[in-house]
């Protein structure tokens, strides 16, 4: 991601006010992103494969996990293996975020379109998740993460969950999976 400052980070208060957003890099069976936003008091997720991009002309496939608990939003370490989601999980960003939708966040979505600026450590600046195909039908939904054209956009993002780093401990999945704590520069 493009650098941010630790002063640039997101007010902490966002987070009492229950606009916040939590992605976690999730070993699991395959390795992937869990994107989740907090709506109506739970954590609308998507698994996002590839992560998040800063560029925009990175359109990212996101597919709907379903709701989870807010208490979610806090878990970094080991899932079991042979539980469901057996696998490492690290804390890549979090942070509070604005909505740029007009009207509520969950009408946005159910309508399969919403903007919003996340205030983290990596993704800063507008992204717009939007329904490609599937929905309340019964059909499997897939949706697009897209970063939106802003001051925050860089094209040279790259993002390689095997280095990247927790937001809250600095440790990467080896050592969360390890129980080990992040090596000192």
């Amino acid at each position: 991601m493009c650098a941010v400052r630790a002063r640039d980070r997101a007010p902490p208060h966002s987070w009492d006010a229950g606009v916040f957003f939590v992605v976690q890099i999730h070993d699991a069976s395959s390795m992937l992103f869990d994107f989740r936003l907090v709506v109506d008091g739970v954590l609308k997720s998507w698994a996002v494969p590839k992560g998040p991009s800063g560029d925009p002309h990175h359109k990212r496939l996101a597919v709907p996990t379903g709701d989870h608990p807010l208490e979610y939003a806090d878990f970094e370490g080991v899932i079991t293996s042979g539980e469901y989601g057996g696998g490492t999980v690290v804390v890549w960003d979090e942070g509070g975020y604005r909505p740029l939708t007009h009207g509520p966040l969950a009408e946005a979505l159910a309508h399969g379109h919403a903007s919003f600026r996340p205030n983290g450590t990596k993704l800063r600046g507008g992204y717009s998740l939007t329904r490609t195909h599937g929905g309340p039908d019964g059909n499997r939904e897939a949706w697009l993460l897209v970063k939106r054209v802003d001051e925050h956009a860089c094209a040279h993002h790259s993002t390689d969950p095997r280095r990247a780093r927790s937001a809250r401990s600095g440790r990467t999945l080896r050592q969360v999976a390890a129980g080990s704590e992040p090596e000192r520069p």
